[in-house]
């Protein structure tokens, strides 16, 4: 609390909120200055000549209100016809027009297997379709097993052993022997 004090004089916090309150209600409002707004009696400035106007240039003029619309209008779109204010954003991935696809030259879609065997499918005739068709449904010829000392495997030693957890066996014990107590797994901590 003694910094409290120290900050605000030795005047609590909610005393001085209010004690603050009270004050903006008595006091009027102060009124807004306008920030110089162009006097709509005045002339219209001397303008330059839109030809003439560089991004450089001074547009302020061609805003006062008594100036014609069309005049205000064309020096506008001469500033913002400036090639600075018509940079495109890199990340701006809605201005592509992605109505009109791009195909992929002949070149390209002649080496695509895919593509390749859509063709294929296309020019074959229905005898050629049928006949795919009956020796894929047919059975396979027999695979003859090789030989043991032909085989990659046959110089292979034994298997590495690999730890699986698996649950342990139980034995079946004599019917004349009760059976034993089961071991509490330990528990790791």
């Amino acid at each position: 609390m003694d910094e409290d004090g120290k900050k605000f004089g030795n005047e609590e916090f909610l005393s001085r909120w209010s004690r603050l309150k009270q004050q903006a209600r008595d006091e009027p409002p102060a009124e807004p200055q306008p920030a110089s707004p162009a006097d709509p009696k005045a002339p219209p400035p001397e303008l330059p000549p839109v030809d003439g106007l560089t991004i450089d240039s001074d547009f302020r003029g061609f805003l006062h209100p008594k100036v014609d619309e069309n005049l205000r209008r064309t020096a506008l779109k001469k500033l913002f016809s400036n090639p600075k204010f018509n940079v495109m954003d890199g990340l701006d991935i809605y201005i592509d027009d992605y109505s009109k696809p791009n195909p992929l030259p002949a070149a390209m879609l002649a080496q695509l297997r895919q593509a390749q065997k859509i063709l294929e499918w296309a020019t074959e005739t229905q005898e050629e379709t049928e006949a795919k068709r009956a020796a894929a449904t047919a059975d396979p010829p027999p695979v003859s097993l090789p030989d043991q000392a032909a085989s990659p495997t046959a110089d292979v030693g034994p298997l590495p052993a690999v730890a699986v957890d698996m649950p342990p066996v139980v034995e079946l014990q004599d019917a004349g022997q009760p059976p034993e107590p089961p071991v509490a797994a330990e528990r790791k901590s």
